[in-house]
Protein backbone atom coordinates (compact mmCIF):
# COMPACT_ATOMS: atom_id res chain seq x y z
CA UNK A 1 0.00 0.00 0.00
CA UNK A 2 2.77 2.39 0.85
CA UNK A 3 4.29 1.89 -2.60
CA UNK A 4 1.09 2.92 -4.38
CA UNK A 5 0.85 5.99 -2.19
CA UNK A 6 4.34 7.08 -3.15
CA UNK A 7 3.58 6.38 -6.78
CA UNK A 8 0.44 8.49 -6.63
CA UNK A 9 2.19 11.25 -4.82
CA UNK A 10 5.01 11.28 -7.37
CA UNK A 11 2.65 11.29 -10.33
CA UNK A 12 0.48 13.92 -8.76
CA UNK A 13 3.47 16.15 -8.04
CA UNK A 14 4.65 15.61 -11.61
CA UNK A 15 1.24 16.72 -12.93
CA UNK A 16 1.25 19.76 -10.67
CA UNK A 17 4.73 20.63 -11.85
CA UNK A 18 3.64 20.43 -15.51
CA UNK A 19 0.58 22.55 -14.75
CA UNK A 20 2.69 25.19 -13.09
CA UNK A 21 5.06 25.16 -16.07
CA UNK A 22 2.25 25.76 -18.50
CA UNK A 23 0.94 28.59 -16.34
CA UNK A 24 4.22 30.40 -15.93
CA UNK A 25 5.87 29.32 -19.18
CA UNK A 26 7.86 32.50 -19.72
CA UNK A 27 9.45 32.57 -16.29
CA UNK A 28 10.13 28.82 -16.16
CA UNK A 29 11.62 28.60 -19.64
CA UNK A 30 14.58 30.61 -18.59
CA UNK A 31 15.12 28.41 -15.54
CA UNK A 32 14.86 25.18 -17.58
CA UNK A 33 17.34 26.31 -20.20
CA UNK A 34 19.82 27.18 -17.46
CA UNK A 35 19.38 23.73 -15.86
CA UNK A 36 19.67 21.59 -18.98
CA UNK A 37 23.07 20.16 -19.74
CA UNK A 38 24.52 20.13 -23.21
CA UNK A 39 24.64 16.66 -24.74
CA UNK A 40 27.56 16.09 -27.07
CA UNK A 41 27.51 13.08 -29.36
CA UNK A 42 30.87 11.79 -30.39
CA UNK A 43 30.93 9.55 -33.45
CA UNK A 44 33.61 6.88 -33.57
CA UNK A 45 35.70 6.27 -36.66
CA UNK A 46 34.84 3.23 -38.68
CA UNK A 47 37.07 0.40 -37.54
CA UNK A 48 39.29 -1.18 -40.12
CA UNK A 49 38.68 -4.87 -40.39
CA UNK A 50 42.04 -6.57 -40.62
CA UNK A 51 42.71 -10.31 -40.73
CA UNK A 52 45.95 -12.05 -39.78
CA UNK A 53 46.66 -14.65 -42.44
CA UNK A 54 49.30 -17.14 -43.55
CA UNK A 55 49.97 -17.46 -47.27
CA UNK A 56 49.73 -21.00 -48.61
CA UNK A 57 51.50 -20.12 -51.89
CA UNK A 58 53.68 -17.36 -53.33
CA UNK A 59 51.76 -14.28 -54.46
CA UNK A 60 53.51 -11.52 -56.38
CA UNK A 61 53.32 -8.10 -54.70
CA UNK A 62 52.06 -9.71 -51.47
CA UNK A 63 54.52 -12.26 -50.12
CA UNK A 64 55.97 -15.73 -50.12
CA UNK A 65 54.52 -19.02 -48.94
CA UNK A 66 54.35 -19.33 -45.14
CA UNK A 67 54.57 -15.58 -44.53
CA UNK A 68 52.38 -13.99 -41.82
CA UNK A 69 50.50 -10.92 -43.06
CA UNK A 70 47.77 -8.49 -42.05
CA UNK A 71 45.26 -7.97 -44.89
CA UNK A 72 41.85 -6.36 -45.16
CA UNK A 73 38.94 -8.66 -44.43
CA UNK A 74 37.34 -8.13 -47.83
CA UNK A 75 40.53 -8.97 -49.72
CA UNK A 76 40.86 -12.17 -47.73
CA UNK A 77 37.18 -13.12 -48.02
CA UNK A 78 36.76 -12.29 -51.72
CA UNK A 79 40.14 -13.21 -53.23
CA UNK A 80 42.56 -15.15 -51.07
CA UNK A 81 40.17 -17.60 -49.39
CA UNK A 82 38.18 -18.72 -52.49
CA UNK A 83 41.39 -19.35 -54.43
CA UNK A 84 42.95 -21.19 -51.48
CA UNK A 85 45.95 -18.86 -51.35
CA UNK A 86 45.74 -18.06 -47.62
CA UNK A 87 44.41 -19.25 -44.28
CA UNK A 88 43.46 -17.36 -41.13
CA UNK A 89 46.07 -17.65 -38.40
CA UNK A 90 45.19 -20.07 -35.63
CA UNK A 91 47.41 -21.35 -32.80
CA UNK A 92 47.31 -24.85 -34.30
CA UNK A 93 48.37 -23.52 -37.70
CA UNK A 94 51.26 -21.56 -36.18
CA UNK A 95 52.43 -24.68 -34.33
CA UNK A 96 52.19 -26.70 -37.57
CA UNK A 97 54.20 -24.05 -39.43
CA UNK A 98 56.93 -24.08 -36.76
CA UNK A 99 57.18 -27.85 -37.00
CA UNK A 100 57.38 -27.62 -40.81
CA UNK A 101 60.12 -24.97 -40.57
CA UNK A 102 62.09 -27.14 -38.12
CA UNK A 103 61.74 -30.13 -40.46
CA UNK A 104 62.94 -28.08 -43.44
CA UNK A 105 65.91 -26.73 -41.44
CA UNK A 106 66.85 -30.24 -40.32
CA UNK A 107 66.67 -31.46 -43.95
CA UNK A 108 68.89 -28.57 -45.11
CA UNK A 109 71.41 -29.33 -42.37
CA UNK A 110 71.43 -33.04 -43.31
CA UNK A 111 72.02 -32.24 -47.00
CA UNK A 112 74.83 -29.82 -46.10
CA UNK A 113 76.50 -32.37 -43.79
CA UNK A 114 76.27 -35.00 -46.52
CA UNK A 115 77.88 -32.60 -49.01
CA UNK A 116 80.70 -31.83 -46.56
CA UNK A 117 81.40 -35.55 -46.05
CA UNK A 118 81.50 -36.07 -49.81
CA UNK A 119 83.86 -33.09 -50.16
CA UNK A 120 86.22 -34.64 -47.57
CA UNK A 121 86.16 -37.92 -49.51
CA UNK A 122 87.05 -36.16 -52.76
CA UNK A 123 89.88 -34.20 -51.15
CA UNK A 124 91.41 -37.24 -49.42
CA UNK A 125 91.34 -39.47 -52.50
CA UNK A 126 94.27 -37.66 -54.03
CA UNK A 127 94.63 -36.91 -57.72
CA UNK A 128 92.37 -38.46 -60.32
CA UNK A 129 94.42 -39.63 -63.30
CA UNK A 130 93.30 -38.93 -66.85
CA UNK A 131 95.05 -40.60 -69.78
CA UNK A 132 94.98 -38.91 -73.20
CA UNK A 133 96.72 -39.44 -76.52
CA UNK A 134 99.74 -37.15 -76.60
CA UNK A 135 100.82 -34.72 -79.28
CA UNK A 136 103.83 -32.45 -79.64
CA UNK A 137 105.44 -31.48 -76.36
CA UNK A 138 102.88 -31.27 -73.55
CA UNK A 139 99.86 -31.00 -75.81
CA UNK A 140 97.16 -33.67 -75.95
CA UNK A 141 94.64 -34.51 -78.64
CA UNK A 142 91.21 -33.18 -77.67
CA UNK A 143 90.52 -31.82 -74.22
CA UNK A 144 89.38 -33.09 -70.84
CA UNK A 145 85.71 -32.34 -70.20
CA UNK A 146 83.54 -32.44 -67.10
CA UNK A 147 81.95 -35.66 -68.37
CA UNK A 148 85.41 -37.30 -68.42
CA UNK A 149 85.91 -36.31 -64.77
CA UNK A 150 82.43 -37.64 -63.80
CA UNK A 151 83.22 -40.99 -65.47
CA UNK A 152 86.58 -41.24 -63.65
CA UNK A 153 84.98 -40.42 -60.27
CA UNK A 154 82.34 -43.09 -60.82
CA UNK A 155 85.00 -45.66 -61.80
CA UNK A 156 87.37 -44.91 -58.90
CA UNK A 157 85.14 -44.19 -55.89
CA UNK A 158 81.71 -45.40 -57.09
CA UNK A 159 79.98 -42.04 -56.57
CA UNK A 160 77.50 -40.54 -59.04
CA UNK A 161 78.15 -36.85 -59.65
CA UNK A 162 76.19 -34.59 -61.95
CA UNK A 163 78.37 -33.01 -64.63
CA UNK A 164 76.60 -29.67 -64.14
CA UNK A 165 78.27 -29.18 -60.76
CA UNK A 166 81.78 -29.72 -62.18
CA UNK A 167 83.79 -26.68 -63.22
CA UNK A 168 87.06 -27.37 -64.99
CA UNK A 169 89.67 -25.05 -66.40
CA UNK A 170 90.39 -25.54 -70.09
CA UNK A 171 92.67 -28.57 -70.29
CA UNK A 172 94.58 -29.03 -73.57
CA UNK A 173 97.97 -30.20 -72.30
CA UNK A 174 99.43 -32.55 -69.74
CA UNK A 175 99.94 -31.46 -66.16
CA UNK A 176 98.14 -31.11 -62.87
CA UNK A 177 94.88 -29.17 -62.62
CA UNK A 178 92.30 -28.40 -59.96
CA UNK A 179 88.61 -28.91 -60.64
CA UNK A 180 85.82 -27.64 -58.41
CA UNK A 181 82.68 -29.59 -57.59
CA UNK A 182 79.84 -27.43 -56.22
CA UNK A 183 78.14 -30.06 -54.07
CA UNK A 184 75.98 -27.57 -52.14
CA UNK A 185 75.51 -23.78 -52.31
CA UNK A 186 77.84 -23.51 -49.29
CA UNK A 187 80.13 -26.52 -49.95
CA UNK A 188 82.65 -26.73 -52.78
CA UNK A 189 85.08 -29.63 -53.14
CA UNK A 190 88.44 -29.09 -54.82
CA UNK A 191 89.67 -32.13 -56.75
CA UNK A 192 93.18 -32.61 -58.16
CA UNK A 193 93.34 -33.92 -61.68
CA UNK A 194 96.50 -35.25 -63.29
CA UNK A 195 96.52 -35.39 -67.07
CA UNK A 196 99.22 -37.46 -68.74
CA UNK A 197 99.87 -38.64 -72.29
CA UNK A 198 100.14 -42.24 -73.52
Amino acid sequence: MASTATTLSWSSSFCLHNYSLAKNSNAETVKLSERTSILTIVAQKKTKKIRKIILTEDITQLGKKGELLDVKAGFFRNYLLPLGKAQIVTPALIKEMKMEDERIEAEKKRVKDEAQQLARIFETVGAFKVKRKGGKGKQIFGSVTSQDLVDIIKAQIQRDVDKKIVSLPEIRETGEYIAELKLHPEVTARVRLTVYAN
